[in-house]
């Protein structure tokens, strides 16, 4: 089934998508729009993020329609025998099957790993969930869960207040992203081999890796992280701080930067002052040293001081609402909106951020509604069986 408007570095690559919500379609969205085909299984219902509104453009949830640009939908019930056989030739024609049923779902149909391999030896197989195939495999994977269990919830919100959930689903996302690179990855070894694997990651380990410093902490330093508001445990200028107007984000990481902020902030004699004279000094002492950025950032607006300091090579930055960032992005030449599909058909949606000097990232195709593309899918899959049993006769 070949795209005449493809392109794209991974163009040719065909992806049986049977997942669904967040971190599998926004990884399969990310190699559809690098030019994978992308056929997105959904059961009768459809992905249940169809029905996730508000917000919705026209009759269509936004949720879905941030994830699922550049695919086409297939409907199966995998009940069904027919669809079942359907399903199952997808999987054997695929280079790429992605899914997130709960750890070993699959296996009544005849669609997990094990199976397809014996008929598709060269099938990358990703499976997503929340806690692993093992001990966690019984536990429901929602991202609400993971931000709670990992640790993430405990390190946001204010010191004394109660603990708070990042405003996006963050480990899905984080989640979508290694399921593609070990995509990516287990691809790149088929060329050496010839041999497709299976690629497992979950929402928890994602998570504890994407917290970084603050897990790190932990595993290395045998300290356990605590919230601090918007402050940094290491670092100090690095939350918001209020000017004239209104809070603004300044950040001086180094020693340098420091020294560059207390030029622009007309007090040069803070660098003097043995207190503030490394980060681990400001970092220790930031109680001593926030009035004294405070009272000085009380001259001026925050917008004033955003480009005075920008001007002075100090890090800073207003703390905007999505649409006033999404313009700020347009301002700089980023074009962050982009159009996914053509016509009246359109529909906008926040660019893919990889740009390549040669390879072409695609907007080719809408969202798809439930079920559109069955037709052309199936007459494609038959097409191919009959082939076959054409040459075996």
């Amino acid at each position: 089934m070949n795209d005449p408007t493809g392109g794209g570095p991974l163009s040719g690559l065909l992806v049986a998508d049977f997942s669904r919500i967040l971190a599998g379609p926004y990884a399969t969205m990310l190699l559809a729009d690098l030019g994978a085909e992308v056929v997105k299984v959904e059961g009768p219902g459809g992905d249940d993020s169809r029905t996730w509104s508000p917000p919705t453009r026209g009759d269509q949830a936004t949720y879905f329609l941030s994830v699922n640009r550049n695919k086409r939908s297939l409907s199966l019930d995998l009940s069904d025998p027919e669809d079942l056989e359907a399903a199952r030739e997808l999987t054997r024609r695929a280079d790429v099957v992605i899914e997130n049923f709960k750890p070993g779902g699959l296996k009544r149909f005849g669609l997990d790993y094990e199976t397809v391999r014996e008929a598709n030896a060269g099938v990358v197989y990703a499976s997503i969930s929340g806690f692993g195939s093992g001990e966690g495999a019984s536990i429901p994977g929602y991202d609400l869960m993971v931000q709670a269990i990992s640790g993430l919830m405990s390190l946001t919100g204010d010191p004394d207040g109660p603990p708070f959930r990042a405003g996006i689903s963050v480990f899905d996302v984080i989640t979508g992203l290694h399921a593609s690179i070990g995509v990516l990855a287990a691809l790149q070894e088929r060329n050496e081999s010839g041999e497709g694997q299976h690629v497992e990651v979950n929402l928890l380990s994602s998570a504890l890796s994407g917290l970084v410093n603050q897990s790190g902490a932990y595993a290395a330093g045998d300290t356990v992280p605590h919230r601090m508001g918007n402050a940094h445990p290491s670092l100090f200028p690095y939350e918001p701080l209020p000017a004239a107007d209104g809070d603004l984000i300044v950040i001086a990481g180094n020693d340098g930067q420091f020294a560059r902020l207390c030029e622009a902030l007309g007090r040069p004699d803070l660098v003097e002052d043995p207190r503030f004279a490394h980060n681990q000094d400001r970092t220790a002492n930031r109680d001593a040293l926030r009035p004294h950025l405070v009272e000085a950032l009380a001259a001026r607006t925050k917008a004033q001081w955003f480009d005075l300091l920008l001007a002075r090579g100090v890090a800073c930055a207003p703390i905007n609402t999505v649409d006033e960032g999404v313009a700020f992005a347009d301002s700089l030449g980023l074009d962050p909106v982009v159009q996914a599909g053509s016509g009246a058909d359109a529909v906008p949606g926040i660019r893919n951020p990889i740009t390549f000097s040669r390879s072409r990232t695609r907007y080719d195709h809408a969202p798809p509604r439930l079920d559109e593309h069955s037709a052309q899918i199936r007459a494609w899959l038959n097409d191919d069986r009959d082939d076959q049993e054409g040459d075996d006769g």
